[in-house]
């Protein structure tokens, strides 16, 4: 299975890959994971990364490039892998053909009044960075860490008018890149308006019809 994930900040990517990928055995693979690791072990490409993010500026192709590239020939891609965050442009969806062509690209969908719900109730501990969702996932104590007793916040980008202009970058950016699959004939589109729990299995269950399995 050879799986890439698209779809608009907070449709649940992460979450359903993770699914797929404990479900069929296959890595879920990040390329933000792969940034934030390397960063933090200070290795020469967490350097380089980390001196682009810091200018606030997109890590380029080629740097991107490489790192999955490097990442796919790994032993335990032979069976496959889900991409998570790659490709982000034109040149990174054409560079992955060369390499490790995807079978099929899931394009994950909904709302933009179910993605601001999503992102809008989401609150983080800055102490032990556990996630709470005011509706979905609440602390027992409302504003306070269940783990460590710390008063929750709320992301910067994870406010209304920050959160529609992410919306907006992504269909800015994503456009050419769905269009890339819908012209190859490899796009499965997912109803994501539902919760992880419900979207998970229709998930679970296009990839045993697509791979007979």
């Amino acid at each position: 299975m050879k799986l890439v994930f698209i779809g608009p900040p907070g449709v649940g990517k992460g979450t359903y890959a993770k699914a797929v990928s404990e479900k069929f055995g296959i890595p879920h693979i990040s390329t933000g994971d792969i940034f934030r690791e390397e960063i933090k072990k200070g290795s020469e490409l967490g350097k380089r990364v980390k001196e682009f993010l810091d200018k606030g500026l997109l890590v380029p192709d080629d740097i991107v490039i490489e790192v999955v590239k490097q990442r796919l020939s790994m032993d335990d891609c032979r069976k496959g892998f889900i991409l998570d965050g790659f490709p982000r442009t034109l040149q990174q969806a054409e560079a992955l053909e060369q390499f490790a062509s995807p079978e099929w690209a899931f394009l994950f969908q909904a709302r933009d009044e179910t993605i601001l719900e999503r992102l809008g109730g989401r609150r983080v501990c800055p102490k032990c960075g556990a996630i709470y969702h005011i509706k979905y996932m609440p602390p027992k104590v409302p504003g306070i860490c269940d783990k460590c007793g710390t008063p929750l916040i709320q992301r910067k980008d994870d406010t209304p008018e920050v959160i529609m202009e992410r919306l907006k970058i992504y269909r800015e950016q994503f456009t050419p890149i769905i269009l890339f699959y819908k012209e190859r004939g490899r796009l499965v589109e997912i109803d994501a308006n539902e919760q992880a729990d419900k979207v998970v299995p229709v998930v679970i269950e296009r990839l045993r019809k697509l791979y007979n399995v």
